[in-house]
């Protein structure tokens, strides 16, 4: 992009915003460890940039490395927070990460 300053890039990624159902608490409980234990290793992937749950505990909010929508439902579609009704829906945006361009 010919109006980046020098040693500065964007990276197209995908945000999600996934909202918490109202008795989210009881039911990541029990699914929290297995949930976490993949963001963890798509994190060691380079599939997952950054994640984690709103102080308010009224939902998440994920960076993903993704090549289009439909991956990004498989994603979320393919957590336990989504089969055991943690996470009740979810919003999904490209995202311009800045990044440094010699990172």
């Amino acid at each position: 992009m010919p109006d980046l300053p020098p040693g500065v890039a964007i990276e197209t990624v995908w945000a999600i915003e996934a909202t918490y159902a109202p008795d989210a608490i009881e039911r990541r409980a029990p699914v929290r460890a297995q949930h976490l234990e993949r963001i963890a290793r798509l994190q060691r992937e380079g599939v997952v940039i950054a994640g984690g749950a709103f102080a308010d505990l009224s939902g998440s909010f994920i960076l993903v490395r993704l090549p289009d929508e439909a991956a990004v439902r498989e994603f979320i579609e393919s957590d336990v927070y989504w089969s055991s009704g943690v996470w009740t829906g979810y919003r999904p945006r490209q995202f311009g990460l800045v990044r440094l361009a010699d990172a």
